[in-house]
């Protein structure tokens, strides 16, 4: 396969999460769920998440920020109509 890095439980600690850390949680939480005590859990400080909750949302507004961003978008898509239409006489030509 092209671009296939290996095999998916070789991944880096800097790109994911390791097996190890995986299997921690997965025994915590099958602990936590049969109501027996976590402390026999080995969970390295490491591996503990912090997660931001985010409870206000303010409108920030829409568009373009400036005239540049317009006129490069408005170019991109002049070209992606124009590809589309020689796709299509490609297509009726042949």
């Amino acid at each position: 396969m092209l671009g296939f890095g290996g095999h998916w439980t070789t991944k880096s600690r800097r790109y994911s999460t390791t097996m190890g850390a995986l299997r921690r949680t997965r025994a915590a939480w099958t602990a936590r769920q049969y109501g027996h005590d976590t402390l026999g859990v080995d969970q390295d400080q490491d591996d503990v998440e912090t997660v931001v909750v985010l409870r206000e949302w303010a409108y920030r507004g829409a568009g373009y920020q400036t005239p540049g961003e317009a006129a490069l978008a408005a170019a991109i898509a002049c070209y992606t109509r124009e590809q589309r239409r020689i796709a299509r006489a490609a297509r009726a030509i042949a």
